[in-house]
């Protein structure tokens, strides 16, 4: 026995001293963790012959895996350990060597069946990824960390915190070989499709289970990973990076209802570089339309994230794609009208991704500048169904949402002049819209051109005070141009017998913000003209197309626009006049010719008072024909009848009498033409 020990001494003293140094840091006991004053002979060592590196580390590696095998964990601890302080330690040529045998090892922990062996490799994978090389290395890979991290971020153990541990491990070791490859050219491309497919899926699973959102979570760890990911992206890495997306969210239809599809777009909106914002919003567009045949929820929710996103990208980095958008949304919305029409879809879910779509558009328009912006309302108007050639139904719902899209564009647009807020190539098409039988296109229009013309917006609720700055040259020079035709056509839009109290009060607004952006004397003269030209127009039995209610609605369109004309003048005369003549018609009960706007209101309300009692009285009438026995029926003709011929026989009793004799000429009775009948006679 005393031999053995002592053969055995002596081939230990014999072993090479890399060896040896290597043995003397693990302590009898593992408990007690490594021996550093042996460590640190060993680091210096390896710093004074830094060519035995790759021995070092292979026999450490052969160490670790004896100790992995035996199940001796506390030794294998100490073996990884060693290897990382030595990875710190050194940073010369010979350190891929050292790198390799290290990673070898840590595939060796990932691939046991020990969750707790995963997590270790795992933070010891982090520390090496966070060590800056000044060595470059050309042949190391990666592929199966990213598989195996991507595995843990899915993992399902049966107890939830040790799940949670394996998955934030898993992400942390997604965010260290990000950290490792993009910044260094030499290594893997970590943005090639293969690799992106395996770690956007996996975050996006665990940012999906926000339930616990706590620091240390796996949708919080996962929110950085994936923010510090993206904003590392450059410029050809962006659809790589976005396409997986795209995937996930179809697979698990997660773009209806949750939320969750904008909540991560937003996060890749604020985490990309701002100059790509705008191929993120191209890949949604594309996107969309390879969904035209999906689901109308599906399609609402894709738009409800374009929407997002242009809020998002609000520096106008859209650049030349801006028609290119705006060609894709109303494509969407004209093939959402055809699918309504047809029946094939729900017509609810329908109209909804309606609305988005047209949100959409002003959520766009709001980003760009004001040149792009009156580029987009030429564009959408070009693309509206003209009057006349298309008079179809489906037709007329897209002109109705085209010009909803419009109106989103006209409200967020500001303008310095009207010259240039409505050129002829804009404005000719626009009032074309007036003179359409739809009223539902005639009030849109009329809004239309309020939002334009109202700079100041005097036109909002909230407006206490009417603001009234003067206008330029150029104002003047537009309604020079074209007041006579835009005046014209609200003749005939309040002739249309189908505007109703809304058309009335949209015309009000009009003139009045027109004569609020442009108070001079010739506007003014114009506008009472047109304002008694439409008294005119109420008061004569000419038309007799007009309705009581349009009589009425003009009659206080035209009261309630002199009243604010002759308060915006210089004439105190004509504003005593006004109010003079608003005092006498209000004591005669007519409130449609009062001097205030409430009076363009109180008029239709009263006129549909009067129409709703006759209307009352005639169904009276029917059905007192329809259900009342027939005798009382006969009995009250009879009696309108017999006093109908009552009248008749006074009538030709005082009309056909016996000629007079010649010899009696005093006796002669009136002649017939100075004869007095009775009024029942003219009736």
């Amino acid at each position: 026995n005393n031999i053995n020990v002592c053969l055995c001494g002596c081939c230990w003293a014999l072993r090479p001293r890399y060896k040896r140094l290597v043995d003397n840091i693990f302590p009898e006991d593992p408990e007690e963790g490594l021996v550093k004053a042996n460590m640190e002979k060993l680091t210096f060592f390896a710093l004074s012959a830094p060519e035995k590196l790759d021995r070092i580390a292979a026999y450490l590696s052969e160490r670790l895996t004896r100790e992995l095998n035996r199940h001796r964990y506390g030794y294998v601890c100490i073996a990884l350990e060693a290897l990382e302080q030595l990875l710190l330690a050194c940073h010369c040529q010979s350190i891929n060597l050292l790198v390799e045998s290290f990673l070898s090892t840590l595939r060796l922990l990932l691939e046991a069946d020990r969750p707790h062996l995963h997590m270790l490799a795992t933070n010891s994978f982090v520390k090496f990824a966070n060590i800056e090389e000044d060595t470059p290395s050309y042949h190391r890979s990666y592929d199966f960390f990213v598989s195996r991290f991507s595995q843990m971020c899915h993992s399902e153990h049966e107890d939830l915190e040790t799940r949670n541990r394996i998955r934030v491990s898993g992400i942390r070791g997604l965010q260290g070989v990000v950290r490792k490859t993009v910044e260094d050219e030499l290594q893997v491309n970590i943005w090639e499709p293969r690799h992106m497919e395996q770690i956007i899926p996996a975050l996006l699973l665990n940012l999906q289970q926000d339930e616990d959102s706590s620091s240390g979570s796996p949708a919080e760890q996962t929110e950085v990973c994936f923010r510090e990911l993206l904003s590392r992206a450059a410029y050809g890495h962006i659809n790589n990076a976005i396409r997986p997306v795209l995937m996930h969210l179809d697979s698990h239809t997660l773009w209806e209802g949750h939320g969750f599809a904008v909540r991560c777009f937003q996060i890749i909106m604020f985490s990309i570089q701002s100059q790509h914002s705008h191929l993120v919003i191209q890949q949604l567009l594309g996107h969309l339309d390879a969904n035209s045949k999906s689901p109308a929820s599906v399609r609402a929710g894709i738009v409800q994230v374009l929407s997002e996103a242009a809020v998002i990208e609000a520096t106008g980095s859209v650049g030349p794609t801006v028609l290119e958008v705006f060609n894709t949304l109303l494509r969407q919305l004209r093939q959402s009208v055809h699918y309504q029409q047809s029946g094939c879809y729900d017509n609810a879910s329908e109209r909804k991704l309606q609305d988005a779509v047209v949100h959409t558009i002003g959520s766009f328009a709001n980003t760009l500048p004001v040149y792009q912006r009156s580029e987009v309302m030429l564009f959408i108007i070009g693309k509206i169904p003209v009057p006349g050639i298309y008079p179809d139904l489906g037709s007329r719902m897209i002109q109705v949402m085209l010009l909803k899209s419009l109106l989103q564009v006209s409200e967020r647009y500001e303008n310095s002049n009207l010259l240039t807020a409505l050129p002829s190539s804009f404005l000719e098409p626009l009032l074309s819209f007036t003179l359409m039988e739809d009223p539902e296109v005639r009030l849109l229009i009329l809004s239309i051109l309020t939002s334009l013309v109202d700079r100041q917006h005097n036109a909002e609720p909230s407006v206490l005070e009417l603001k009234n700055e003067g206008s330029s040259r150029q104002d003047v020079l537009f309604i020079r141009k074209h007041a006579q035709r835009l005046y014209r056509h609200v003749y005939l839009t309040c002739k249309d017998d189908s505007s109703g109290r809304s058309h009335y009060l949209a015309l009000f607004t009009l003139l009045a913000v027109l004569s609020l952006e442009l108070p001079n004397e010739e506007v003014l003269v114009d506008l009472i003209r047109l304002a008694l030209a439409l008294q005119e127009l109420a008061s004569s039995n000419q038309d007799r197309s007009l309705s009581v209610l349009n009589r009425c609605g003009i009659l206080a369109l035209s009261s309630a626009l002199l009243n604010l004309l002759s308060h915006l003048s210089q004439s105190p005369s004509l504003r005593q006049h006004i109010t003079e003549v608003g005092v006498r018609v209000l004591a005669c009960e007519l409130p449609y010719m009062g001097p205030s706007q409430h009076a363009c209101v109180c008029v239709c309300v009263s006129e549909d008072r009067g129409v709703e009692e006759e209307e009352h009285r005639r169904l009276l009438l029917v059905e007192k024909f329809k259900t009342a026995p027939f005798e009382e029926i006969a009995a009250h003709c009879g009696s309108r009848a017999s006093l109908l011929q009552s009248k008749l026989d006074r009538v030709f009793e005082l009309i056909v009498r016996t000629p007079p004799s010649p010899s009696n000429q005093a006796s002669r009775s009136t002649p017939l033409h100075e004869m007095k009948f009775p009024d029942l006679c003219v009736y």
